[in-house]
């Protein structure tokens, strides 16, 4: 696999991790079914999680690719961010978006 399409691909991941804790319901990690509802609580913990399991398919990638790169703080400061920024389509879906209901 190519570096741009390997870059891709994490993004693409990261895009449908941030939104799962929004979107599956009754469901933890969209294959565990729950009773009730997730509280907020509950998927952020899922969130930071999925953050980890994109973030070790990345440097998976990187690799086979080739040599890590060393990272700081910054890196995954900047990740962490980018990673809240897409979940905020999923987080507008559950909590903000007014739903008709009859």
């Amino acid at each position: 696999m190519s570096q741009t399409a390997s870059i891709w691909m994490v993004i693409v991941v990261a895009a449908i991790a941030a939104n799962l804790p929004f979107l599956a319901d009754r469901h933890l990690f969209a294959a565990v079914p729950l009773r009730h509802s997730k509280p907020l609580a509950l998927r952020l913990a899922e969130l930071v999680v999925l953050y980890f399991l994109v973030g070790a398919l990345g440097l998976a990638l990187e690799n086979r690719l080739g040599q890590i790169a060393p990272q700081g703080w910054e890196f995954y400061a900047v990740t962490g961010a980018l990673f809240l920024t897409l979940a905020f389509p999923g987080f507008v879906w559950r909590y903000l978006a007014k739903r008709r209901h009859g």
